[in-house]
């Protein structure tokens, strides 16, 4: 069976700033994660409408290239798969398990999803589906060394069942995610999906996630809780109270379309409302 295919990979490489296609080198894939996580936010409001969330490469192109929205892993590293394989990359689909704000040792459900790139024998992971955490260049997998990136610096641990990521947040060693290497069906992206997008203890039913990184910053939304956090400073954070002022605020910063969807604005103002 082949591969799905991007339907306009030109309109996609022109939305991250090249005008023909890149050589499948390391430093096209540096710069394709970089601009794809200032690009294209990280964002549930599909998840919050209470619509099933369609991972099918059509139904994605549709949603992040022509309807001015963003997504989560399921969509965002699905989509920049195809990318990364229309290129001329060796890139698979692998899976992970999110532990980011748990106890050390937390072992979770697998409901993430990556890439593994290899380039001359060189394997790497690249994501540009993880929230406010999203690594923003790829990754050495085979060294347990500290890896800068544009923004914080990264490291990836191997173990007896697959590798840690870990991240230098506030100069501690923070888990990210735990993965390994298993082959992926899109099944397996299916039912992880599934999970997380109507789970009713799944963060993704209960709260507005929204991310996106730039030069020197990462803005995050958390419910009403916007940030912006810079590099070398403090962040700034401010409470959002009042539904359009959400609505302006995630076009403004985040670039989302958000659509005109009388379910999810009630959960919105929901959400937002002080506890």
């Amino acid at each position: 069976m082949s591969e799905p295919r991007l339907s306009n990979p030109a309109l996609y490489l022109q939305r991250l700033g090249f005008d023909a296609p890149p050589a499948p080198t390391l430093e096209t894939l540096r710069q394709l994660q970089f601009r794809h996580t200032g690009v294209f936010p990280f964002e549930n409001l599909t998840t919050l409408s209470g619509e099933p969330v369609l991972i099918d490469l059509p139904s994605i192109e549709q949603k992040v290239l022509h309807d001015g929205r963003g997504g989560y892993c399921y969509e965002l590293n699905n989509l920049f798969l195809a990318l990364l394989q229309a290129l001329g990359f060796d890139a698979c689909g692998i899976s992970g398990r999110v532990v980011m704000g748990q106890p050390e040792g937390a072992w979770t459900a697998r409901t993430h999803r990556l890439s593994l790139v290899t380039l001359e024998g060189v394997r790497y992971i690249t994501d540009v589906g993880f929230g406010g955490m999203v690594p923003t260049a790829p990754l050495l997998l085979d060294t347990p060394d500290e890896q800068l990136t544009p923004h914080e610096p990264y490291r990836i641990e191997r173990h007896e069942d697959g590798y840690t990521l870990r991240a230098n947040v506030a100069g501690e060693w923070r888990p990210m995610y735990i993965f390994d290497l298993q082959r992926q069906e899109d099944i397996d992206y299916t039912v992880g999906n599934w999970y997380v997008s109507t789970h009713p203890e799944s963060s993704f039913a209960k709260q507005l996630m929204v991310a996106r990184t730039g030069e020197g910053w990462r803005r995050t939304l958390n419910n009403g809780s916007f940030a912006i956090h810079r590099l070398g400073s403090e962040s700034e954070r401010r409470q959002i109270a009042e539904l359009d002022d959400l609505v302006q605020l995630l076009e403004s910063e985040f670039g989302i379309r958000v659509p005109e969807h009388a379910h999810l604005k009630q959960v919105l103002g929901r959400l937002i409302e002080p506890a």
